[in-house]
């Protein structure tokens, strides 16, 4: 308990997290509604899916989550503020586990706010161009099944790579090569994916793909072209996490800070 509340107190004493949390929120309903203003289908019919293109501004914002909580760790061993962290809290599990508690509720809360502006204003735009239901799209409504799965997935993706990001700052420490790292992670996987030949191994580059995986959560159109289902694609990105912060917390506790 005491380690959640110093964590706590940190995040809201800092103006850095909260001020990056809400320029990621903004980041991210922006761009989306961008997105969908630039949509266009003069003929009708096109293969457009709202839900996915409403929330758009993830592919962004989530980037400025990776840096919130990448310095969230890594912050601490450039100024030395570890030491005293890891004093006050001997067992240095429960100071990981902190961080990952109040860092993944503060982007749960900015991911709420993010894809809420994000559906609201692409069903808006989305509409005035013709692609909602009336002409037989599908419905971007949060009274919608397959929207509110993309929209309540949108915003664990956004805790998953706060999580992820996390767990690799407590690995590598250095606040430039851990952001490099999940940016690397998140970003090239999809690039490198393109420029292979082969489409049974792209396919399973996209399977294993922490962001193209992860993202399968906001498809609410043509499920069944995609290598794994929403859920499943949610899952991967959440072994990632799972998997840096396990290898992230032993170095942490078996390493000299």
């Amino acid at each position: 308990m005491n380690a959640l509340h110093a964590e706590w107190t940190k995040v809201r004493t800092v103006a850095g997290p909260g001020a990056l949390l809400l320029a990621a929120a903004a980041l991210t309903a922006v761009v989306g509604a961008v997105a969908a203003n630039a949509v266009s289908c003069p003929g009708g019919s096109c293969p457009v899916d709202p839900a996915k293109v409403s929330l758009t501004g993830i592919y962004l914002g989530q980037a400025v989550v990776a840096i919130v909580a990448v310095t969230a760790v890594s912050g601490e061993y450039s100024t030395g503020m570890i030491r005293l962290t890891l004093a006050a809290t001997p067992r240095r599990w429960r100071v990981l586990a902190a961080k990952a508690a109040v860092t993944g509720t503060a982007t749960l809360a900015a991911g709420a706010v993010a894809v809420l502006a994000s559906v609201l204003a692409g069903g808006a735009l989305l509409a005035r161009r013709g692609i909602d239901a009336a002409h037989g799209y599908e419905a971007l409504s949060l009274g919608h099944a397959p929207v509110v799965r993309a929209a309540a997935g949108s915003v664990l993706y956004l805790a998953l790579v706060a999580l992820l990001s996390l767990g690799v700052a407590a690995m590598i420490r250095d606040s430039a090569a851990a952001i490099g790292t999940v940016l690397g992670l998140l970003y090239l996987f999809p690039i490198v994916a393109g420029l292979v030949g082969s489409p049974d191994v792209r396919r399973h580059l996209d399977q294993v793909s922490p962001m193209t995986a992860g993202l399968y959560i906001q498809v609410t159109t043509d499920l069944r072209t995609l290598p794994l289902t929403p859920w499943q694609g949610l899952g991967v990105l959440a072994a990632w996490a799972a998997g840096a912060l396990l290898a992230g917390g032993l170095l942490l506790r078996f390493r000299d800070a």
